[in-house]
């Protein structure tokens, strides 16, 4: 496939793992104690959006308005404070098939690792650390950095170069998520991507969205 990617940007959300509807239960609960009712978010999100888009529509769709900054972020901090709750919580949370083993043989084989997610940070982790998946990612991009998942992985290329220490060509990055989405974000900085067909995206879904290649899951891994 060309040059050999240095560094991998994950997705988390149907990527890596499935929370079991721990995020969406988390909105609910943070809309609860600021206005009093519980939102539902799959009603206003769709696959792929970033907190910060899942919370000011949702907002929008309950108040007849945009938020206002300091409104969303009082939104989005609640969504975290509950967040680890609703993961501990969560009995359907898994780690998708094949991704710790993949992981752990690419970081064997020198790959640096990173997050492409529209999470927070703090979310992200959140997230991960009940598996124990954290151990594997020194950088990210994050929904904390931007609601713009092209920003976002932008963000992720940066911290990447920072933490190998040296330019990295974008030939040399590859993003792997589960969304139409993440193809997008991934084309937009010029970074090939690998989508997987864990979640509602098929593979065909995912290469007619322009993706470099599709697997159906981690377990036959990347064409690195």
């Amino acid at each position: 496939m060309g040059d050999r990617p240095i560094a991998i940007l994950f997705d988390i959300d149907g990527t890596l793992i499935t929370s079991g509807g721990a995020g969406t239960r988390a909105w609910a609960l943070a809309f609860d104690e600021v206005y009093g009712t519980k939102v539902d978010i799959s009603r206003f999100s769709d696959l792929g959006m970033t907190d910060p888009e899942v919370g000011a529509l949702s907002f929008e769709a309950l108040m007849g308005r945009k938020p206002e900054s300091e409104e969303l972020d009082r939104l989005l901090e609640r969504h975290v404070h509950y967040l680890s709750q609703t993961v501990a919580e969560s009995e359907n949370y898994r780690v998708l098939d094949g991704a710790e083993a993949l992981l752990i043989d690419l970081i064997k084989r020198g790959c640096m690792l990173g997050l492409v997610s529209g999470n927070s940070k703090r979310g992200a982790h959140i997230k991960l650390s009940r598996a124990n998946l954290n151990r594997f990612f020194s950088f990210g991009g994050f929904g904390s950095d931007s609601a713009d998942r092209t920003e976002l992985t932008r963000a992720a290329i940066l911290r990447a170069e920072i933490a190998y220490g040296a330019k990295i060509s974008l030939h040399q990055f590859l993003a792997v998520g589960d969304t139409s989405r993440d193809v997008e974000a991934a084309h937009a900085v010029g970074i090939r991507c690998v989508g997987v067909a864990t979640s509602k995206f098929t593979k065909a879904d995912l290469l007619g969205a322009g993706a470099d290649f599709a697997i159906g899951s981690l377990r036959e891994g990347l064409p690195v």
